[in-house]
């Protein structure tokens, strides 16, 4: 199962940033092989507005396969049940460990309250450091069924080991649960000049393919391009990436649907659409 502790830091300390991409790529390839790239179709919609239900038919229309619901504990759970009823095939997500923490219910019970309802799976657009209270609402959703994407972020000044030990707390519940069908790396963005020195590529590469190596029982890896940009993603689809996670349907700015595309046949990959769970590809 992966490589141990000392290994990855071992990888984390090396220059061989080439020798530690071929080995997850390696990975990537004993898991993938049938060379095919994934990404989903969704919107992030505000559920505090007017007309949520229109903002989720102009979203189906563009073409997503879900929506990822924003504002918060209450406002999801006020509108769940009637966005459920009138999209019933539409994949709904939502909420990150830090808004259901705020809920003050404890984490089964605020799951199952959710699940109950219609939410397919936990998550914001936001990435999270994983810690107890995150691994606890995790392994909640775990065991009513949900499987979620271990969304993470990185770069914000910890050292390797401690990143590392972000992975561990994720290998360790995909041992207890199977829970996790992805992993996704997000390096950090110094939003309004914050002074902390930005990700640089060959941190997120070598990032990305130690999450592919230690983390080999979870069976995806989505590369990030909303912050390292395009370039960077496809490197990462050498670096252990099959997925490049969601692009947004009413995109204004950055990547569209058909520049990924392009990107992935450039790496070398088929691009196919996925549903937004990973429950299907769609052809």
């Amino acid at each position: 199962m992966g490589i141990s502790r000392e290994q990855s830091l071992d990888c984390f300390a090396s220059d061989d940033l080439i020798g530690i991409g071929m080995e997850a790529d390696a990975v990537r390839r004993r898991l993938h092989p049938e060379g095919v790239v994934t990404y989903g179709m969704s919107r992030v919609v505000d559920c505090g507005a007017k007309d949520i239900l229109s903002e989720i038919q102009a979203a189906e229309d563009m073409g997503a396969t879900g929506v990822v619901l924003a504002g918060g504990f209450q406002a999801v759970a006020s509108v769940l049940s009637e966005v459920r009823q009138r999209f019933p095939k539409m994949w709904l997500q939502g909420l990150s460990t830090v808004e259901i923490a705020a809920s003050g219910l404890p984490a089964p019970e605020a799951i199952a309250q959710l699940r109950q309802i219609g939410l397919d799976c936990i998550g914001g657009p936001v990435a999270e450091v994983p810690n107890d209270s995150w691994v606890s609402i995790h392994r909640a959703a775990h065991l009513t069924g949900m499987r979620t994407t271990a969304r993470v972020v990185f770069g914000a000044g910890e050292t390797a080991s401690e990143r590392l030990a972000g992975f561990e707390q994720i290998r360790l519940l995909q041992a207890e649960t199977g829970g996790f069908d992805a992993v996704a790396p997000v390096s950090f963005h110094a939003a309004g000049g914050r002074e902390l020195d930005e990700t640089t590529a060959v941190e997120y590469l070598k990032t990305l393919a130690v999450a592919r190596i230690y983390l080999d029982t979870i069976e995806n890896v989505e590369a990030d391009w909303t912050t390292q940009g395009l370039k960077v993603l496809q490197m990462g689809l050498r670096f252990g990436a099959n997925d490049v996670g969601s692009v947004a349907v009413e995109q204004t700015k950055g990547a569209t649907e058909e520049e990924l595309r392009r990107v992935i046949r450039d790496a070398g990959f088929q691009p196919v659409q996925r549903e937004l769970g990973y429950r299907a590809m769609l052809v």
